[in-house]
């Protein structure tokens, strides 16, 4: 006798099987049978066929209290053959499955295929119960649950029920429905992105710049502008893969997110992911898939990845540069990123339930873009605003022993972003505080302090300092190289430190290099890397 293999079902339907075998104890049955798991069906909630039963109940007004009662009086009196399958419930213990329960499983798993999943979910599970084939369906039918009112209601693209293991998510179905959140649209991006899928070829498009600067975010914009009926015309989806069903099996996954968003768009976030380089492939299986979907003009494929990933994986590979139209995504200016966090604030506002000043994001953006470099904003402005919103709702715990003491902990204001900014950076406050312009306008003086006699020295850097500051320097080149000369103990190294002092709010943040150890070739390879080949 063989197991029903447990990949075939989503993490809801084994809990609901799970369920039945409770229920098969107390009806002191022999099998799991197909009244007994329309019965777990009925009583777990937070499951796609819950949502889809409460819809039958608020729109159709079924009773679902009464059709509990009805198959519990079947569930007493039915019997069914064994069909020599177990069912691997908890603890390991062997449950026999009855030959209704095998072919119930096998035509949900044919259901969830045609639905483009990998795993049979519980709306699957449902729509099967209420198969003419099934000893359920009359119980079903005289409730008006029958698989073409199913089909009806998920047909309605108003209305998505999710599932807690999907195998693809479409985001314009989800903004129609209201689940998708509102995002900050970047107006000249959207333009050049809509005007490249307009086009009659060469629609695909990489979304090429830093990890964090929002190319996923623009991705769902788009997909906003679709369900409002402001996208390009013909396109109707926007279809993603789930991450848990590309691990799981990346081949399979793929090709159901390929077929159904045909007539759409696919999107593939870290595109370079499927393809090899100086690292392998991490989802080498799906590569051919995902090379062939650019020779083809349905689904249109939009992807994203890094500079470095670009050039190291995607710019040699034909299908894509031949096909694809690159479209760089800047990080946003500190103002641009202010108006983003002001599309977050009710997000913010409602998972802590706290009130956002206004000065809070503008100092938010600013201390992120100064002192938060490793990631670009918006990312790091986003990061600060929820660091400093969990120190605000830290502080109304009172069963915390650690907890921050705050004047106001039901309003996150300058005073909670400078705090959380010292501690996510290091830089103490009073440093974080200060008004910057007043702070960069005295930095001869302050360097002065520490640094005496060597002026021209300190007004050459501030000056180069300064210049950048206003936004006067050329961003594809450093902000200045010094060769400071003279005798050993004059002030060289010093001026350096005061500087970064200065700039970052510690002498820490100097990387210093002692030249006399790199006179030698072989030494030098450690600053350039060894020559290719080595």
């Amino acid at each position: 006798m063989g197991t029903l293999n447990p990949d075939l079902v989503s993490k809801d339907v084994d809990a609901i099987l799970n369920d039945a075998v409770a229920l098969k104890d107390e009806y002191r049955k022999s099998m799991l049978i197909p009244e007994l798991v329309l019965l777990a069906l009925l009583r777990r909630k937070d499951t796609a066929a819950a949502r889809l039963l409460n819809l039958f109940k608020t729109e159709r007004g079924v009773d679902l209290e009464r059709l509990d009662r009805q198959t519990h009086l079947a569930a007493e009196q039915r019997r069914d053959q064994d069909g020599n399958l177990d069912f691997a419930a908890l603890n390991n213990r062997l449950v026999p499955m009855s030959r209704q329960t095998i072919i119930l499983v096998d035509e949900a798993l044919t259901v969830a295929q045609a639905a483009h999943e990998i795993r049979v979910d519980t709306d699957h599970v449902l729509q099967v119960l209420g198969e003419s084939s099934m000893s359920t369906s009359g119980l079903l039918r005289q409730h008006g649950i029958t698989p073409k009112a199913i089909q009806d209601i998920l047909s309605d693209n108003s209305r998505v029920i999710t599932r807690a293991e999907a195998t693809t998510r479409d985001f314009v179905a989800s903004a129609k429905s209201g689940k998708l959140k509102p995002v900050y649209f970047r107006e000249n991006l959207l333009r050049e992105m809509i005007n490249i899928l307009s086009q009659s070829i060469s629609r695909h498009i990489i979304l090429v710049g830093p990890d964090g600067v929002g190319k996923r975010t623009l991705a769902y914009s788009l997909a906003l502008l679709m369900s409002e009926g402001k996208g390009p015309n013909g396109l109707k989806s926007l279809v993603q893969v789930d991450e848990a069903a590309l691990l799981e099996s990346d081949q399979k996954a793929v090709r159901m997110g390929l077929n159904q968003a045909r007539g759409g768009i696919f999107f593939v976030p870290l595109l370079h992911r499927f393809f090899g380089g100086p690292i392998k492939a991490d989802f080498a299986k799906a590569t051919p898939l995902i090379q062939k979907a650019f020779l083809e003009d349905d689904p249109i494929i939009i992807g994203t990845t890094t500079d470095q990933e670009w050039q190291n994986r995607l710019m040699n590979i034909n299908a894509i540069t031949e096909n694809a139209q690159l479209l760089r995504v800047p990080e946003p200016s500190v103002e641009e990123t202010i108006e983003i966090l002001k599309v977050m604030r009710p997000h913010i506002e409602a998972d802590y339930d706290l009130k956002v000043n206004e000065e809070a994001l503008a100092l938010a953006a600013r201390l992120a873009k100064r002192y938060m470099g490793s990631n670009p904003l918006p990312r790091s402005a986003e990061q600060l605003l929820h660091r400093s919103a969990a120190l605000v709702s830290m502080a109304r715990q009172t069963q915390l022993p650690y907890k921050p003491e705050l004047d106001d902990p039901s309003t996150l204001d300058a005073e909670d972003i400078t705090l959380a900014a010292s501690q996510m950076t290091g830089v103490p406050v009073s440093k974080l505080g200060e008004d910057e312009r007043l702070r960069y306008a005295s930095m001869v003086e302050h360097i002065k302090e520490r640094l005496i006699g060597q002026d021209q020295a300190v007004l050459a850097v501030s000056r180069a300092i300064k210049t950048a500051r206003v936004g006067l320097k050329d961003p594809k080149r450093p902000i200045g190289a010094f060769l400071f000369l003279g005798p050993t103990g004059v002030g060289k190294t010093e001026l350096a430190r005061a500087l970064a002092e200065f700039m970052f709010g510690s002498e820490d943040a100097m990387l210093p290099l002692d030249m006399s150890e790199f006179k030698d070739e072989s030494s030098l390879n450690r600053l350039l890397g060894s020559p290719s080949g080595y």
